[in-house]
């Protein structure tokens, strides 16, 4: 059955395009009411006008999402309701943390956070009158994970899932229901951070189904859960947690008792998977049976070191003052109270060790530390744990409930490392331990402020835990149970006085000692005694085909595959890259002819393709020649199918460009893909076979190619484009230097309905006999430039558009090379300087743990696999799938058919696609593989 959302009306912010888009045009396609909600009212307007022209409904509303009043109010006026609220909106702001402003923190977390309550405080009386509402929230692998660059997106994301899941406990009585996903897809926002290679399998089409299935009243009703959807993949993530360690409460619980039995708190062999606060185990009666701590040698100490706890007045903070006082750390106690502060600061002294008062907000983190270090000359410890409570229900809360508790916990927390920050980096040392807690990582009713400021903190330390690694700087979030002025409003009294501050101060000190060297961006539990780590859990999920239209059917007939954490092929990522990696291998994952046999007849119908009528054949013995027998491009190439706009686009001619090169670049070329000083044939310019690779061809041509105007496509943006296939054709063999010029054309133009196909053809001649050396086809793909008219399905030329498939039999030759570290340093050398292959900020921000190959440089080393296997070839056509990181291990397999040497590349360490489409002509048919 067909799901249908006649009736309901859905608000969706951040609509003007990407995944916004993908939501409103489905579910209007699906009778439902749209509120294209986008700061863009020109974009929103787009969206909407496409609706109607489909038989649609919507109206656009250019509100902030922060005045979610507004927002909302549209919609009542418009349709007399909303079912339901999709929170899409959201902005990029990414930088390093120790260059990120102020502004772009709280831009970030306005839009993302902010945005998302306030858009849902104005929809929840709809929503709890008609017993009915669907929410939901975006989230993100940077939120789940932390990733570098992107703190403050980090932590906005991160919050939104304990708001949502906050959302779920309070709704459920009303019948709404609240999720969170974590999607990856093609977007004004990922476009900017991850490269085009990855972007054109990440359709926003392929998310949009999973949350039309769970808005549906009919569908799956997962409140409360957060999933990854992205390529065609789902699967739903859970909190697991250890069995943990447990120390007997007494003076012999200090930091070297926790070192001694650290590998117990993260030993998940028995792991539990908690939902709420409520699921503990009682340890505090087995703590009492046990002997004294054993302790550490050397034990762990703070001498010569410098603490800022903040909160530091009572409570916990005064615990961890009087800890490090007593274990020689110089410590500074921040605290709004100075009564407390200096009360605390008297108690540190009478103990032995040295104390300063720093009385303010802990959103004024350098004045915290201009305190530390006017009075010790400098700080190695940061404790964030102040905080405040404003408990009330999500109904009746209150805006300045929510800023008050996300300004002290949040941006506090954030504040206070960021003063920390660059002294930390300088000194090559630092450690952060900040406060979440258990309602931030389950929810709780009464605490959608606390737990989405409590979870923002989460997400912030996994990001400063990446960031930081590499400077010795060492972050992790605890979710401590203790009895302090805080809980004391809504614990009973036994609470507080079983869980006492005490009891979590040792394990503060040893994450943030000197014994800790490893355990960074972690999350740990701690209540009396007891410590144990809580980490992410990933279903095995399903993949859906990539190369099939994806249906809220499909979504709902599959539920149970991609909710599965008992099959045996659940996983624990860590990273965001790690978290991409099942995404990205679903890339390869197609239906097969039959299945998707009916889709191609239905896209047949429907835009009535009969018959191609093609106006020039590109193959090598059709090409023009002039009467000295040098091959020519045409001035144009027509053909009829082409709309007008692309009829006029091939018309305007491009300029030619010169290139020159030397053996200097030959050389360094040759480097670039894995040749060494053994290859004297490529690295030597006095040896007798100097040459080089078959594949420089690709590098004449780059600027060239790159160079063709592309603003006439409609809703043109060059930083949607994406480099999807290079066809290279040898024509002559290669000079060792040489003066070159490149003739470009537009040579065929695809409208894919969202999306543009543009393919060019450079030939590149020897400038003074203009001899043919290198033809080049480049396709390329700009999203969000579709919708022109004209021709849909490009025309068959040879080996340029083969589709290359394996045989279906063991490889007939494999050859594997390890890549440098340095590998794309020296690629760029040779043309492509594009910084996500150097700069690892830039590389982080599309969620990379370091900088990538070039997909040019991959094809450089397959070709150069082909080429020492089966010898020269006088073409080579690839498609680009993935990426590859510089050290990693390339592995070749190739298929020998007749005068064709068909191959796939992949990394050997991760099983990542890297190449496939791919084959080469082969000038001697008859050779064999050189094994």
């Amino acid at each position: 059955m067909s799901l249908s959302f006649k009736g309901h009306t859905v608000v969706v912010t951040g609509a003007g395009g990407g995944l916004g888009k993908a939501y409103s045009l489905l579910f209007a396609s699906r009778g439902a009411n749209v509120v294209v909600n986008d700061f863009n009212a020109e974009a929103a307007q787009k969206v909407v006008d496409e609706i109607k022209n489909a038989g649609g409904s919507a109206i656009s509303n250019a509100s902030s999402v922060t005045d979610g009043a507004a927002v909302i109010k549209s919609a009542v006026d418009a349709f007399g309701g909303v079912s339901v609220l999709i929170n899409n909106a959201g902005i990029l702001r990414d930088r390093g943390f120790k260059n990120m402003t102020d502004a772009e923190w709280d831009q970030v977390v306005s839009v993302h956070l902010k945005g998302a309550f306030s858009c849902t405080k104005a929809a929840w009386p709809l929503f709890r009158k008609q017993k009915f509402g669907r929410v939901i929230n975006t989230a993100s692998a940077a939120g789940i994970y932390g990733n570098f660059g992107q703190a403050n997106y980090s932590a906005a994301k991160m919050g939104l899932i304990a708001f949502t899941k906050s959302l779920a406990r309070e709704g459920s009585k009303y019948g709404i229901s609240a999720v969170a996903i974590a999607p990856v897809a093609a977007s004004a926002m990922t476009q900017t951070i991850m490269p085009p290679e990855m972007l054109a399998n990440l359709k926003p089409e392929f998310v949009a189904p999973f949350v039309a299935a769970v808005c549906h009243p009919d569908g799956p009703n997962p409140s409360g859960r957060v999933f990854e959807v992205g390529a065609g993949f789902v699967a739903e993530i859970r909190f697991e947690r250890s069995k943990g360690a447990i120390w007997r409460t007494d003076d012999s619980f200090t930091p070297s008792a926790v070192k001694e039995k650290w590998p117990e708190v993260q030993d998940f062999s028995e792991a539990r998977y908690p939902e709420s606060v409520a699921d503990v185990d009682n340890t505090l009666e087995i703590s009492a049976t046990l002997p004294s701590n054993p302790q550490s040698s050397p034990p762990v100490r703070f001498d010569g070191k410098t603490a800022i706890i903040t909160g530091a007045g009572a409570g916990l903070g005064r615990a961890y003052a009087l800890m490090y006082g007593r274990l020689g750390a110089n410590v500074v106690v921040n605290d709004v109270s100075e009564k407390g502060a200096k009360s605390v600061c008297a108690e540190v002294e009478a103990l032995g060790g040295k104390a300063a008062v720093a009385v303010c907000s802990a959103e004024d983190g350098e004045g915290i530390v201009k305190t530390a270090l006017a009075a010790f000359g400098g700080v190695h410890i940061l404790i964030a744990n102040a905080g405040v409570l404003r408990d009330k229900s999500f109904t009746a809360m209150t805006e300045q409930e929510w800023d008050l508790v996300m300004a002290v916990h949040l941006r506090g927390t954030y504040k206070c490392a960021k003063a920390v920050w660059p002294i930390f980096q300088k000194q090559k040392y630092g450690r952060i331990v900040t406060t979440c807690s258990q309602v931030g990582i389950y929810g709780n009713f009464g605490q959608t402020n606390y737990s989405s400021a409590k979870a923002g903190i989460m997400g912030l330390t996994k990001t400063l835990g990446h960031e930081g690694r590499k400077y010795n700087i060492l972050a992790n979030v605890i979710a401590p149970a203790a009895g302090t002025a805080m809980t004391m409003t809504v614990w009973p009294q036994e609470w507080i006085d079983a869980f006492k501050p005490d009891y979590i101060a040792p394990i503060v000190g040893y994450l943030t000692s000197e014994a800790n060297t490893e355990t960074t961006a972690c999350l740990f539990e701690i209540r009396g005694g007891w410590a144990a780590q809580t980490r992410w859990q990933r279903a095995g999920g399903y993949g859906f085909p990539s190369n099939k239209n994806l249906t809220p059917e499909d979504v709902i007939a599959k539920w149970d595959a991609f909710t599965n954490f008992d099959d045996g092929r659940a996983t624990h990522p860590t990273t965001s890259a790690e978290g991409m990696e099942q995404i990205m291998a679903n890339f390869e994952n197609k239906a097969s002819v039959v299945e998707t046999a009916v889709d191609a007849v239905k896209e047949a119908a429907l835009h009535n393709i009969c018959t191609r009528i093609f106006t020039f054949v590109l193959t090598k013995s059709s090409q023009l020649v002039d009467s000295n027998h040098k091959e020519c491009l045409p001035a144009v190439f027509r053909d009829q199918e082409d709309s007008q706009i692309v009829a006029k686009a091939k018309e305007k001619q491009v300029d030619d460009q010169g290139f020159s090169y030397t053996e200097r670049d030959v050389i360094l070329y040759n480097l670039g893909i894995g040749a060494t000083e053994q290859d004297l044939q490529w690295t030597y310019e006095g040896h007798d076979d100097f040459s080089a690779l078959p594949t420089y061809g690709v590098v004449p041509q780059f600027l060239a190619s790159a160079g063709v105007p592309l603003g006439w496509l409609p809703d043109y943006n060059p930083a949607k484009l994406l480099h999807g296939e290079q066809y290279l054709s040898i024509k002559a063999p290669i000079p060792p230097s040489a003066d070159l010029v490149n003739e470009t054309r537009i040579m065929e133009v695809l409208d894919k309905g969202k999306a543009a196909s543009v393919t060019i053809i450079v030939h590149t001649k020897d400038k003074e006999t203009g001899k043919l050396i290198f033809e080049n086809q480049v396709t390329i793909f700009i999203r969000g430039s579709g919708g022109f008219g004209g021709k849909r399905t490009g025309t068959d030329r040879g080996p340029a558009t083969a589709a290359n498939t394996p045989p279906k039999r063991q490889p007939d030759a494999v050859v594997e090379e390890a890549t440098s570290p340095s590998q794309a340093a020296l690629y760029r050398l040779s043309g492509d300087y594009n910084p996500l292959h150097i700069f690892p900020d830039f590389a982080a921000m599309g969620g990379f743990d370091k900088p990538i190959l070039h997909g040019l440089c991959s094809m450089g080393f397959a070709g150069k696999h082909v080429l020492q296997t089966y010898g020269p070839y006088t073409d080579i056509k690839v498609r680009f799938t993935g990426v590859v990181y510089p050290g990693e291990t390339l592995v070749t397999e190739m298929w020998k058919e007749g005068n064709k040497v068909i191959f796939t590349t992949k990394t050997k360490e991760r099983g990542s696609a890297a190449l496939a489409a791919a084959a080469v002509t082969l000038v001697d048919s008859d050779v064999k593989a050189k094994l």
